[in-house]
C-alpha cells in the first residue's frame, strides 16, 4: 500500500474535514434527547474552509479526496 506523505497544509486539511465529518455525523445522530437538529458550528466549517484554502485544495476535491484516501484509507 503506498503511503502519503503530507504536507503540513495538507495535513491540517485532511484533519480539519474529518473533524467537520465527525461534526456532522453527530448533526445527522441529532441530540440524545430526540430534539431538534443540532446545527454545525459556523466555527467548524470556517476551520475547513481555511485548512483547505491554505493547503491549495479549495475547488481542488478530486486531489484532496485522493488524499484522504492515501492518509486515512478506508477497510
Amino acid at each position: 500500500m503506498p503511503t502519503a506523505v503530507l504536507t503540513d497544509h495538507e495535513r491540517t486539511a485532511v484533519q480539519a474535514y474529518l473533524r467537520l465529518l465527525h461534526t456532522v455525523r453527530a448533526a445527522f445522530d441529532g441530540p440524545p434527547d430526540g430534539g431538534g437538529p443540532v446545527v454545525v458550528p459556523p466555527a467548524v466549517l470556517a476551520e475547513a474552509e481555511r485548512a483547505l484554502a491554505d493547503a491549495g485544495l479549495a475547488g481542488n476535491e478530486e486531489e484532496f479526496f485522493r488524499l484522504l484516501h492515501l492518509w486515512c484509507p478506508q477497510p
